[in-house]
């Protein structure tokens, strides 16, 4: 089958023979929250590494040198994309031979004006759940699409939600092409990573 028009990002939907990519969460040391912010912003960057070299041993890919464009974008190596991702109790990274982005973020109360920001009412009415937990399934989803994609938050009402497929899954539009997106909740927080193709095997540790 000709895959390249499906347009969808990282081609067909995601099935039980593709292949398996490994988000890798990492808690953070409780010694790592007492350094000062510069010393801690390097710690974290340190640590989201470490994450990406668990995720590309598990998939048997030589991790290259990560290197980044002038945007901040992290630039392929060998043909292979990664991402990381970094808050103050976890850090995430992954490896993929595909555009990939993941997102981390603990669920917690934020304001109206965000929930507006972050999506239309089109979109809101897509589900009927916990408005705080669709939140931030919105906006870690759509934060790890504009990751894979290159861009940053500036494109955030380019990018649409337009399926849930259940409780941990749900469909992208952004720029024409369709991404599936896949979440992970633990202790208090929530990852997304954009698949694509690929199923996926969450670690934390």
């Amino acid at each position: 089958m000709d895959q390249s028009n499906l347009g969808i990002e990282g081609s067909m939907k995601p099935t039980g023979h593709s292949r398996v990519i490994y988000p890798v969460i990492l808690s953070v040391p409780a010694e790592a929250k007492e350094l000062t912010r510069r010393a801690r912003v390097k710690y974290l960057s340190r640590h989201a590494r470490r994450a990406l070299e668990i995720s590309a041993q598990k998939s048997s890919i030589q991790l290259g040198e990560l290197l980044k464009e002038k945007n901040g974008c992290p630039m392929p190596f060998d043909g292979n994309y990664w991402s990381v991702t970094h808050k103050p109790a976890y850090v995430g990274g992954v490896v993929a031979p595909r555009r990939i982005g993941i997102d981390i973020e603990k669920i917690r109360e934020c304001s109206q004006s965000l929930f507006k920001k972050t999506a239309d009412e089109k979109e809101w009415a897509l589900a009927n759940s916990d408005p705080l937990i669709l939140f931030f399934r919105y906006w870690t989803s759509k934060e790890a699409v504009l990751k894979a994609g290159g861009t940053g938050l500036k494109d955030l009402s380019k990018c649409r939600i337009v399926q849930i497929i259940d409780d941990n899954n749900l469909l992208i539009n952004y720029k024409g092409r369709k991404w599936f997106v896949e979440h992970f909740f633990f202790n208090g927080h929530i990852a997304s990573v954009s698949k694509g193709i690929f199923r996926t095997e969450w670690i934390l540790i």
